[in-house]
């Protein structure tokens, strides 16, 4: 791994935070980008097919970002960047359409070599009946080494987390914003816990706030980290079914909690069930499920 190009691929990503996709036409005419600070706005505006006065304005961010002491800071804060060369960025991201061209993490960067990870996602609004699921979930997947994934949104995703940590289990949590804005505030202490003893991962640089399309794109990364995702209440229209589709894409294990057909919550689930989702209503179904794989394979 490359230190000066990791610097200014770090001071790029800073001023203009997009994913690896979008960079790749830059990448390909300056693979160790040693030429950006000279080139001219017009080639700029080629390269990343943006418009010429956003062009102007990248190349002076850019230029200022060189001289900040970003890993100064990210040390202060003990939070790891890792560019797609790093060799703990996962592998299974180069699989999404469009990859992180950075990833930001605080905590254990060790559980990111646990391939066995599994997404539990579902409603913010989600009721008791999301509690009661993950009491018969969540059990068997960290009695059998599972990395719970998820979001730390508010509802379903704060109570996977919660629930895997109170069992002693491990957990990855993917934020839709920087590290100086943890997001929503009445999960700052859930936060906090995975901070210190989990993971948090972000494709944001610190200073990003948590702005409504950071959320979607947020999906796909717990899309692309995890085997499968287990689904329990959602609405048809959801952030919830965007994660889905992204997992669908890359062939990922869609896993579905029927529930009371009287609640607007069970119809997402009901309507990937009838999609072809498996239905379960405890963990080991979906144990189960990888062994009949694992078995189907040899």
């Amino acid at each position: 791994m490359n230190k000066e190009f990791t610097e200014r691929l770090l001071a790029l990503h800073y001023v203009y935070p997009k994913s690896l996709n979008k960079l790749l036409p830059l990448l390909a005419d300056d693979p160790d980008l040693s030429a950006l600070e000279q080139k001219s706005p017009n080639e700029l505006m080629s390269l990343l097919n943006i418009k010429l006065e956003q062009a102007i304005k990248l190349k002076a961010s850019y230029r200022q970002s060189l001289t900040y002491p970003l890993h100064e800071a990210y040390d202060k804060y003990r939070i790891l960047p890792m560019s797609y060369q790093h060799p703990f960025y996962p592998k299974s991201l180069f699989e999404l359409i469009d990859p992180p061209a950075v990833l930001y993490a605080k905590g254990d960067i060790a559980l990111l070599a646990n391939s066995q990870k599994i997404a539990i996602i579902g409603s913010r609004k989600a009721s008791s009946y999301t509690q009661k699921a993950l009491e018969k979930i969540v059990p068997p997947l960290v009695e059998s080494g599972f990395v719970i994934v998820s979001g730390l949104a508010r509802g379903a995703d704060a109570m996977a987390h919660q629930k895997t940590i109170d069992l002693g289990g491990r957990t990855i949590a993917v934020t839709g914003s920087g590290f100086l804005h943890p997001y929503p505030k009445e999960n700052n202490a859930l936060n906090d816990i995975i901070e210190e003893k989990q993971l948090v991962l972000t494709e944001y640089p610190p200073y990003m706030k948590p702005l409504k399309w950071n959320f979607p794109m947020r999906n796909r990364i717990i899309s692309g980290l995890s085997k499968g995702i287990v689904v329990t209440e959602a609405l048809v229209k959801s952030g919830t079914l965007s994660t889905i589709e992204h997992a669908l894409d890359h062939g990922k294990d869609i896993f579905a909690v029927p529930g009371d057909i009287g609640s607007l919550l069970s119809e997402g689930p009901h309507k990937l069930i009838l999609e072809g989702a498996k239905p379960v209503w405890n963990g080991w179904q979906v144990l189960e499920e990888y062994q009949q794989m694992t078995a189907e394979k040899q």
